[in-house]
């Protein structure tokens, strides 16, 4: 490592005002702070000193999503050759575990190098813009972004949905820290609204599919007027179904989440009460029983779709999410609700857990104004109490 630093040490005067390679000097700074820990240090305002800076908070986050990302790897191969297997009689390649994580690892590969390259370049052009160093930000983002994707769509259409994530999403309210949406959730909401054949249809759930295969989520065999999932509980619970990347199997984000839960990364309140929220609307659903998705049992929609992948990695996002405690729970509690709501009310919108987090980043603020103003207000009564006395 000490001979890297060395070199990249002889290099920075290139990159320094005045020097040839000014014009990179965002993007060479982000390769050298990725690396190594930078030298400077805060001179002028108060600062808050801690070990875990935001450079640290994205690599655990990051690390926490790996377990996500192999299984989908492993799950993608998993699907293509069940399809073939069904189509060809052949022999099954199910078993072939390295062969599986291979196939998927290749499709997997080509969409991670699109989110990098087009999100870190347009973040890069920002950064030298407004002479500001790059976020870490996006070294997170650039890997939500595809998990939450289907194994074959487009990779034209996922560098528009990356570019309007980050401009749309992000940039234009200041960077990272700024934005008010979860920038991966505004990608898949691009591709959703842009291109709805390809993210609501089954054409693509699984990659290169057998023809006589259809390949259709759980979420979308229900819109389809199905009164059960084909797959099991536990094929769903374990991941062994058609989906999004990275958000087919619950034990791997589980994993992901007790790390983020040890580390306090991530709120416990935000993920509670959205489990709370999403069950009582359930159970509420259940009891209705109007028609068969409403009698779906209702642990049945967290192994379904994207819901405990939004609840673990997007909504307890730090930067879109309600900060107050009391807020926590409130805006928790909605995403549940909605989430649920949407999927069994309106199902041309199967997923719902995507557009009820939006929906709450966008009041989240609101929500923390009120329960400040009501804790202002409690504080001011037994100020005057205490006056009386």
């Amino acid at each position: 490592m000490k001979f890297i630093k060395n070199i990249l040490d002889n290099m920075r005067p290139n990159f320094e005002k005045g020097g040839k390679m000014h014009a990179f000097h965002s993007l060479f700074d982000a390769i050298d702070t990725l690396m190594f820990v930078p030298k400077t240090t805060t001179r002028l305002g108060s600062h808050i000193r801690d070990a875990v800076d935001n450079k640290r908070t994205m690599i655990v986050v990051f690390i926490a999503l790996l377990p996500a990302l192999l299984f989908g790897m492993y799950n993608i191969g998993y699907q293509h050759h069940i399809s073939l297997v069904g189509v060809e009689g052949a022999v099954s390649y199910c078993d072939n575990f390295w062969g599986n994580l291979w196939y998927g690892f290749l499709k997997v590969l080509p969409m991670l190098l699109v989110s990098y390259i087009v999100g870190l370049g347009i973040e890069v052009v920002f950064a030298q813009i407004r002479r500001h160093e790059v976020s870490e930000g996006y070294f997170v983002t650039g890997l939500l972004i595809p998990l939450i994707c289907p194994p074959d769509v487009p990779l034209w259409q996922l560098a528009l949905a990356v570019a309007f994530a980050v401009i749309i999403g992000k940039e234009v309210f200041g960077g990272t820290g700024y934005n008010f949406l979860n920038p991966a959730l505004v990608a898949r909401a691009f591709l959703f609204f842009s291109y709805p054949t390809y993210m609501s249809g089954d054409t693509v759930w699984i990659a290169e599919q057998g023809d006589a295969v259809s390949g259709a989520t759980p979420l979308g065999e229900m819109l389809a007027g199905a009164s059960m999932p084909s797959s099991s509980l536990m094929d769903m619970f374990i991941g062994f179904i058609p989906g999004s990347v990275g958000e087919t199997s619950v034990i791997a984000i589980l994993l992901g989440a007790v790390l983020l839960l040890v580390t306090g990364i991530a709120s416990w309140r935000i993920m509670l009460s959205i489990f709370v929220g999403a069950t009582l609307t359930g159970v509420m659903f259940n009891l209705i029983g109007a028609n068969d998705y409403m009698q779906l049992p209702f642990y049945y929609h967290f192994v379904m779709g994207g819901f405990m992948f939004g609840m673990v990695f997007m909504a307890t996002d730090p930067v879109t999410a309600a900060q107050t405690n009391i807020g926590k729970y409130i805006y928790g509690f909605l995403i549940g609700v909605m989430a649920i709501l949407i999927r069994v009310v309106n199902p041309a919108y199967p997923e719902g857990m995507m557009l009820s987090i939006l929906l709450m980043n966008v009041f989240a603020p609101l929500i923390d104004y009120y329960v400040v103003e009501a804790n202002i207000r409690r504080r001011a009564k037994r100020a005057k109490l205490a006056v009386k006395n």
